[in-house]
Order: C-alpha cells, then sequence, then structure tokens
C-alpha cells in the first residue's frame, strides 16, 4: 500500500453557487465557449468541453440573488481552464477582451502562461496553458522553479 494518490488521478469538474443562472451561463458559455451538456430548469446547468458530461456545474440551490464571498472569506480561491496550445489560450484572450471583461493579472510561471480574471460571481477565473515538461524551469538538482514574472499579451495576442 502507498499512501501517494494514483498518478492519473485528475480533477473532473468543478461546480458553483452562483446568483444569477443566465449570467454565469452568458459568461461560461458566450465568452468561454463552453458547451451547454444539461439544463435542470432555471437552478442548474452544467457547461463542458469536447463533449465531457461536464467541467463546470452551476448551481443556485443555496445562492439565487446572492452576493459574492466578501474579501478575507474562505472558499475558492479561483478554478483554472487549461488550455491545450498557446493558440488557444490567445483565443480565450480575444474572446475575454472582446467581451469587456477586464483581466485582475497575467503572468508566465515558466511551467505555464495564465490570465486571471473573475466571472459574474467573483468567483476567479484562471486560464492557462502548460508549456511541455521539457521546458519547465528546474534547479541544478533538478527541482521545480516555478516562477511569477509579466506575461507577454502582445506575443499571446499575436499568437491567435
Amino acid at each position: 500500500m502507498t499512501d501517494s494518490i494514483h498518478p492519473e488521478t485528475r480533477i473532473g469538474h468543478v461546480h458553483l453557487k452562483v446568483a444569477d443562472l443566465e449570467r454565469a451561463l452568458g459568461f461560461y458559455r458566450g465568452v468561454l465557449g463552453f458547451a451547454l451538456t444539461q439544463r435542470l430548469g432555471d437552478r442548474a446547468a452544467f457547461v463542458s468541453a469536447g463533449g465531457y458530461h461536464h467541467h463546470i456545474g452551476l448551481n443556485t440551490w443555496e445562492s439565487a440573488g446572492g452576493e459574492a464571498p466578501a474579501p478575507g472569506t474562505t472558499g475558492l480561491y479561483h478554478l483554472a481552464i487549461l488550455y491545450p496550445t498557446r493558440a488557444a489560450l490567445a483565443d480565450a484572450l480575444r474572446r475575454v477582451e472582446a467581451a469587456g471583461i477586464a483581466l485582475d493579472g497575467a503572468s508566465d510561471h515558466g511551467v505555464s502562461e495564465a490570465l486571471y480574471l473573475r466571472d459574474p460571481d467573483g468567483n476567479g477565473v484562471e486560464l492557462y496553458r502548460d508549456r511541455p515538461e521539457a521546458e519547465w524551469p528546474r534547479d541544478e538538482g533538478g527541482a521545480l522553479q516555478m516562477v511569477t514574472r509579466r506575461l507577454d499579451l502582445a506575443g499571446l495576442r499575436a499568437t491567435a
């Protein structure tokens, strides 16, 4: 028996409490481009990329008309959406900017390039792409050396 989790284990989906289902769908479908896979009336919806049953669940079961959590409280810091290529991340940036959504930040972490923003309910959203593992920064001993540097947004835009 091992104390380590199986190496192929992945996060399958995230389920978010939202105040307004239509507004949330406008962001996750309309801006980010996820497909609606199922809807439970005006109380819940499930969206995905690539035909998966769902990557993101949205519901108003406990939160209809609610407010975003106040700063200084616990809860979700952000959900991270992994794009397969730099061009796909550039397209996501184009969609976000076309919708007039401001970025909270944009970072080059050495292992990845990431865009940070908020959904309409104030949930943090990271849109990112990983670099190939062979390009990840490591020290002399091979330990991972992630960094946080300013992301070249103009260069990313030029990739689209």
